[in-house]
This record gives C-alpha cells, sequence and structure tokens, in this order.
C-alpha cells in the first residue's frame, strides 16, 4: 500500500513538473532554457518514430484493405455500370446525329427534286424469293406504302419497292441482278439500261448499256435515271453512278460500261419512299456537284542545256606555218630578197596544188579541167582585142553608081557611034 502511495505522489510530481515546463517553454519558445534538451529528444525519438512507421504502416495497410475490399468492388462495379451507360448513350446520340444528317440530305434532295416522300429506316438485310439483294424498312401500307415504288436516300437512286406490310415494307436495291432501270446520260438524251451484277460483283459496281452505239461514252460521266411512266416503278432525275470503265463491243449494236453507285448499299440506314413524282422530270438538277478536275503538278524547270563544246581549232599546216614565218622574217628584208621570197611561196602553192592533185579523185580531174579551161577561154575572151567591124556596104553603092555611070557611056558611046 505503501508502494503505491509512494508511486502515486512520484507520479504527481513527475506530472506537475512537466506542466511547469511546458508552460515556460512555451512562453519562452524563441529563448527557451530547454530547447538544446528539446531538440536531442526529438533527434532520438524521431528515429524510433520512423522506424516504427516503416514497420507497422505497411501492416496497418494491409489491415485496412482487407477491411475496405467489399466497398472497392461495390465502387468498381458502379463505375463500370455508369461508363457501360454512357457509352450506350454516346453511340445512341452519334446514330441519331448520323440517322439527322441522313434524313436531312434525303430531304434535301427530294425537296429539290419535288418528289413526296415517306421517311423509313433500314431494320433488316435478307434475301427474298427471287432477289438477291433486298433490305427491309419500318414503313408499310398503312404509311402510304405500295409496291412498286421508287426509294432513294440522301445519295440517289436505292431501289423499288417490292412487297408491303402493314408496318414493314420489302425493297429490291439496284445491285440486284434481276433488277432494272432505265438510265440517261448527264448533259445529253442518250438512253442505256442500268443492271445490278449481285453481291459479289467487283467493287460493288452496276452495269449500264448504252443503246445508241455511235454514242460518246467515256469513263467520269454521270448517268441518271430516265424514269418511268406515272414514276412507276422509277421517278426520273434521280442519280445513279458514274463511269469507271468502257468495255469495247466492236460489232454490236450497244455500248457497255460499268459505273459505281452513288449510294453505298453497304451502309444504308435512312431511306425515303416516293408516294408522289414529280409533273417534271428535274434533269440534272439533283446531281452532286461535279468534282474538280485534278490539278496538274507544276513541272520543275529544266536545267539549263550545257553549251555545246566548241570543236577544236583547227592546226595551221606546216605549209602554212612556214609561209608565215618567212613573211616575218622578209618583213625587215631589202625589196630584191623579198620577190624572192614571194617568187619562192608562189613555187610552195604551186607544189602543194599538184600534190593536192595527185590525191584527189580520178573523176574529180577532168571536171576541174574542164572548169580551169572555161576559166581560160572566159580570160582569152576578156582580154582579146575588140573584133574590127565589117565595113559598110559603100562599095556596092559605088558599083551601082559606076554600072549606072557605065550603062551611061556606053549609050553615049552607042549613041555616039550611031552619029
Amino acid at each position: 500500500m505503501r508502494d503505491t502511495r509512494r508511486a502515486r505522489l512520484i507520479l504527481g510530481l513527475l506530472l506537475a513538473a512537466a506542466l511547469v515546463l511546458i508552460t515556460v517553454d512555451h512562453r519562452q519558445r524563441d529563448d527557451s532554457l530547454f530547447e538544446p534538451v528539446r531538440s536531442l529528444a526529438s533527434s532520438l525519438f524521431g528515429v524510433a518514430e520512423r522506424a516504427g512507421t516503416n514497420v507497422v504502416g505497411p501492416m496497418g495497410d494491409l489491415v485496412d484493405t482487407y477491411a475496405s475490399a467489399g466497398e472497392y468492388k461495390r465502387q468498381i462495379a458502379a463505375v463500370r455500370a455508369e461508363n457501360s451507360r454512357l457509352r450506350r448513350e454516346l453511340t445512341a446520340r452519334t446514330l441519331d446525329r448520323q440517322r439527322s444528317e441522313q434524313l436531312t440530305r434525303m430531304l434535301g434532295l427530294s425537296g429539290l427534286g419535288g418528289y413526296r416522300v415517306v421517311a423509313a429506316q433500314v431494320i433488316a438485310r435478307r434475301g427474298v424469293p427471287g432477289f438477291e439483294e433486298a433490305v427491309e424498312i419500318d414503313a408499310g401500307s398503312g404509311d402510304g406504302v405500295r409496291p412498286d415504288m421508287t426509294v432513294l436516300n440522301g445519295d440517289g437512286l436505292v431501289g423499288r419497292i417490292a412487297h408491303t406490310g402493314p408496318g414493314t415494307s420489302t425493297v429490291v436495291l439496284l445491285t440486284d441482278p434481276a433488277s432494272t432501270a432505265g438510265a440517261r446520260m448527264e448533259g445529253g438524251n442518250q438512253v442505256g439500261v442500268v443492271t445490278g451484277l449481285g453481291p459479289a460483283a467487283e467493287s460493288r459496281l452496276i452495269r449500264f448499256r448504252l443503246l445508241d452505239s455511235a454514242a460518246s461514252l467515256s469513263a467520269g460521266r454521270r448517268i441518271v435515271s430516265f424514269g418511268s411512266e406515272n414514276g412507276v416503278p422509277y421517278a426520273p432525275g434521280l442519280p445513279v453512278g458514274v463511269i469507271e470503265r468502257v468495255e469495247p463491243t466492236p460489232g454490236e449494236l450497244t455500248r457497255v460500261a460499268y459505273a459505281r453507285p452513288f449510294v453505298d448499299f453497304a451502309a444504308l440506314d435512312v431511306v425515303g419512299v416516293v408516294v408522289k413524282a414529280p409533273r417534271r422530270d428535274p434533269r440534272d438538277a439533283m446531281l452532286p456537284p461535279a468534282p474538280p478536275p485534278p490539278k496538274k503538278q507544276a513541272r520543275a524547270p529544266a536545267p539549263p542545256a550545257a553549251p555545246p563544246p566548241s570543236a577544236p581549232a583547227p592546226a595551221p599546216s606546216p605549209s602554212a606555218t612556214t609561209r608565215e614565218d618567212r613573211r616575218e622574217e622578209r618583213r625587215g628584208e631589202p625589196r630584191d630578197e623579198r620577190r624572192d621570197g614571194r617568187q619562192e611561196e608562189r613555187r610552195e602553192e604551186r607544189r602543194e596544188e599538184r600534190r593536192g592533185e595527185r590525191r584527189e579523185d580520178p573523176g574529180e580531174r577532168p571536171r576541174r579541167e574542164e572548169d580551169g579551161e572555161a576559166r581560160r577561154r572566159g580570160a582569152h575572151a576578156r582580154h582579146a582585142p575588140p573584133a574590127r567591124r565589117a565595113p559598110r556596104a559603100h562599095r556596092p553603092a559605088r558599083e551601082k553608081r559606076d554600072g549606072h555611070d557605065g550603062r551611061a557611056g556606053h549609050g553615049r558611046d552607042r549613041a555616039g557611034g550611031r552619029t
């Protein structure tokens, strides 16, 4: 009992001393007498505290993790559900936006041509007896849809109604092999027939057979629907496609080409059923703007051609060099020596001419001799003295006078004789 009282007394004194020290230290924080003691205690106990934290901390975290595992699972499930909901909403909004754009384009195209349409959506793609390429739409007889009505979308002609039900209808696509439609070339009156090639066709092309074999047909030209009587089963003026290639058909009465449809039949969604065709054919007004021609790439300027190498100057002949050297040497010589030098040059020139005559073609010498003879004749004709002119006819006149006088004298002689 005494030990207990003594321990309590000691503990009380220690607590009182601690309170006094804390109070004094708090009032004199800046220049406290116990600052060194406090720093030393912090250093000692800080090391022990960090060691305890490093050992006990992971164990505490592990215990907390196991204790909160159920809560974490519930939070993860909630986040996943929220993500799924947001994804569905995003997908629905994307589809709604796409359908809204398709509906806007379809209504714009039908309004441009003056068509009255009933909007519908493709709900299934399946074949029907007799047709390979067909789709199901959510519009039927209750919406005013009848068989053999034209079906279009925002890009052009899709097909025609084959069967109708109260709330659904079957559409035969333009790409079906059993589907044929009249078509016309853009900007003209050349008429042809469009036929589908089926799902196995290369690149989903359609065949266009032009009825006039003499008409012009080339890749890049566009075709539109020609139309039927009262717009059934095909309304006029709907864009059909662009010709990609033309097949040669020698000796046939028609021309064949393959066109790529404007409509993407693999991604049909929003369509319109033409319940009333326009009174007037819209012709080419519903065709999309023609693509601009491809720009020609500017060719880089060709580098300037290098000047042709100049021909080397002909080397002077040894004889010519010798003559020039001799002339230079004789410029300071007396006149007599110059005359002798010129004579020597003439002799050398004659020798060279003779050497050239020996080396020339045998057939060239006669011609050269003829030319020399002609030149000599011309020179002789120029230097010959002028020819004397023929005397005038005085002598015959004199003789005539003499004859007259003689006859007169003879007459006189005869007269004298008679006398």
